[in-house]
């Protein structure tokens, strides 16, 4: 225990995010510029096709700057925690049954089923001690990630017509909080929280 508080901060053990990815073209080019590991400071993690992207994705579709991953530490916890905002102002995120809009952000959880603009993405958070960075290692899967009855989602979700499902149609378990945070950071007592609708079923995907 004490050899473990003489090492300097910068060998403490790093916050790991195993992010494997998916999408059902299997085109080599839409995964190129992804790189099997990648170590990033405590600044926002971007995802998108733009040449700022730290995870650039190569699908016309998808936003310069589509979402992101924040760390951030919770008032009385020392890992860095996690929260999944979304960037583009045309699509939209599904995390773990919830839709975000532009500038929705939700925590993220030790397991998460993210998907966007056809892409199935799944993030394990495997925790460590430093407060300075984190690294990022990415796998790239040949077979779907998030099992749902509908292969593609669009991400034209504000085009389409408003479909209101049934009332009681809901089969999700409210096992996860469901809330949301606005633009402020996602720290308890950092903005408003609003109640984020549930998904009625996985093929609402935006």
């Amino acid at each position: 225990m004490s050899h473990e508080q003489r090492l300097p901060s910068t060998e403490k053990p790093l916050t790991v995010l195993h992010v494997s990815l998916y999408h059902p073209t299997q085109d080599p080019d839409t995964f190129a510029n992804v790189p099997p590991k990648l170590q990033h400071d405590t600044n926002p993690l971007l995802v998108g096709r733009g040449p700022d992207a730290h995870l650039q994705l190569r699908l016309p579709c998808l936003s310069r700057r589509h979402l992101s991953l924040e760390p951030y530490r919770e008032k009385g916890g020392t890992p860095l925690a996690f929260c999944l905002k979304a960037l583009s102002r045309k699509g939209c995120v599904w995390v773990n049954g919830l839709t975000l809009r532009f500038l929705e952000q939700v925590p993220l959880s030790v397991v998460n089923r993210v998907a966007f603009s056809g892409i199935q993405m799944v993030v394990r958070i495997e925790r460590g001690t430093s407060l300075e960075a984190f690294v990022c290692c990415f796998h790239l899967s040949s077979s779907p990630l998030i099992h749902r009855p509908q292969a593609e989602e669009t991400d034209e979700w504000e085009s389409k017509p408003q479909e209101q499902p049934p009332p009681s149609s809901g089969q999700r378990a409210p096992d996860h909080r469901g809330l949301i945070h606005g633009p402020s950071h996602p720290s308890p007592g950092g903005g408003t929280q609003t109640q984020l609708q549930k998904e009625p079923s996985e093929s609402m995907l935006c």
